[in-house]
């Protein structure tokens, strides 16, 4: 089974933190013993989930952040350090998702979906870097299997995943020769709040949801994390540049 690494004073800052994935990712790696802080819109989940970590031990700092607003990324990065003194790993998890026919997409929908699944993490990588160098850090980015094939409704979804895969890539190659690690990780279909939104169209695919639930079924939560905390950690020193998927077999044809 994939584990962190002992990660005792530490300092992880994870997006998405109020639930799901991002909420699995936290609590595994304050259970390594990082301190975390805690990013999402959600004010009120992010201070159960801050319980939770404080209850594992380490400290929590919560962030109550509109992604949409990727202005705030610099601050995000700026409070963890000057809480806990030191940065060692990014977490972008946070995402929204919202599947659409093309023509029926508002210029708010596209726009939203670009700034928070693409402009965000790209801005908190850009703050985090001079402190995650200091520190052997790290850098997950969580991606989709949507950024290897073509899904319909989802175009702006799709498209941000690739353009995360290929940032992901591009920045491991930048700092190939320098004290910090880019991965990214492409789940398959999760139970989350975040895929509930398919079930929300007006005439559901069955083929689109078939093909984020396969056959060999849907990926559970903490099988993500358990991956997303370990290249978060100093346990996955040979990773780089790397795009893990975790689809149950979604993209093996």
């Amino acid at each position: 089974m994939l584990t962190p690494s002992d990660m005792t004073n530490k300092c992880a800052i994870v997006t998405g933190a109020a639930s799901g994935l991002g909420r699995a990712t936290a609590l595994l790696l304050a259970a390594a013993g990082a301190n975390i802080c805690l990013v999402d819109v959600n004010a009120e989940g992010l201070e159960t989930v801050a319980g939770e970590v404080r209850a594992l031990g380490p400290q929590a700092l919560v962030q109550a952040v509109n992604l949409a607003d990727s202005s705030q990324c610099a601050t995000i990065v700026a409070n963890a350090v000057e809480t806990f003194g030191r940065l060692d790993a990014l977490c972008n998890v946070a995402a929204v998702f919202m599947p659409s026919h093309t023509t029926d997409m508002s210029d708010e929908q596209w726009d939203t979906t670009l700034a928070v699944n693409l402009s965000a993490p790209f801005k908190l990588m850009r703050a985090a870097i001079p402190h995650l160098l200091q520190h052997n850090g790290a850098v997950v980015n969580v991606s989709s299997c949507a950024a290897h094939m073509g899904q319909a409704y989802l175009a702006a979804y799709s498209a941000t995943k690739a353009a995360l895969n290929h940032m992901t890539k591009s920045l491991a190659m930048e700092y190939m020769h320098q004290p910090i690690r880019f991965n990214a990780v492409a789940p398959g279909g999760m139970l989350t709040p975040l895929t509930g939104a398919l079930r929300n169209l007006p005439n559901p695919d069955p083929s689109l949801l078939g093909r984020i639930a396969p056959l060999r079924g849907v990926n559970e939560i903490d099988d993500v994390a358990r991956m997303v905390a370990f290249l978060a950690s100093d346990a996955a020193q040979g990773y780089h540049g790397s795009i893990i998927n975790i689809d149950n077999g979604i993209t093996a044809g």
